[in-house]
């Protein structure tokens, strides 16, 4: 009766589990995408004043984005898994920072 009583704990458990994993990834790429963004305008790879021009409209958006997702999930009965989606909507903006960082260097 044991293992069964660890695999519905363990079942129980995975959803905010992965949410960390997820989250803990997001703070990972994040990081490398400020490396890149610094490197880049360091060294003249990026022109920083438009990379610089870039950066706050882009967090604007993403914060009405996620707040759109919030309401969403909320209006539809999802309520539960808004942070995963508001994790899932910043990973595929990071994502898409790093590629084009990364095409320009």
């Amino acid at each position: 009766m044991y293992p069964s009583a660890l695999a519905s704990f363990a079942s129980f458990q995975r959803p905010w589990l992965d949410l960390w994993l997820a989250s803990a990834r997001l703070g990972i790429e994040s990081q490398a995408v400020v490396g890149l963004r610094l490197f880049g305008m360091a060294t003249g790879s990026v022109p920083a004043a438009h990379e610089a021009g870039l950066m706050v409209p882009e967090k604007l958006g993403a914060l009405a984005d996620a707040q759109y997702v919030i309401a969403r999930a909320a209006l539809t009965g999802r309520g539960s898994y808004a942070a995963e989606d508001v994790v899932r909507l910043y990973r595929r903006r990071v994502r898409a920072n790093r590629r084009r960082l990364t095409r320009l260097g």
